[in-house]
């Protein structure tokens, strides 16, 4: 990666975490993480300069898409319990779509379990 863009990505990080309502930790874990994955690294930068989803990086057949609209489900599912810290925050929502498909990089089993078995919001039949 060029470097020019490496560092656009870098203050785009920051400031998506700044947003996102995260500390300076978190942007350094997080970053370390995303440079050390070139297929994250590379949607991260695209989504940056068109602000749409390239969605060639796959986990597991998992898009970062994919995760973001799991993440949405969770979310409204916290709405529904009176938590909301997503509530008006598309960034931390985004930041969260990224960094779970890191994670998903290092433990993909755990997951897709998680991804196939917690839909977070209730449905007719969902405990029987």
């Amino acid at each position: 990666m060029e470097r020019e863009t490496e560092e656009k990505a870098y203050r785009w990080a920051c400031a998506l975490c700044r947003y996102a309502g995260e500390d300076e930790r978190f942007l350094r874990d997080f970053w370390g993480r995303l440079v050390g994955s070139e297929g994250v690294l590379r949607e991260f930068v695209y989504y940056l300069e068109h602000q749409n989803f390239l969605c060639e990086y796959k986990v597991q057949g998992y898009s970062v898409v994919d995760l973001l609209v799991w993440q949405t489900d969770h979310f409204k599912a916290q709405m529904d319990r009176g938590r909301d810290d997503m509530r008006n925050n598309g960034d931390r929502m985004l930041l969260m779509a990224f960094d779970t498909l890191l994670k998903m990089e290092e433990n993909p089993e755990y997951y897709v379990n998680l991804i196939q078995t917690e839909t977070g919001t209730d449905y007719e039949g969902k405990y029987v």
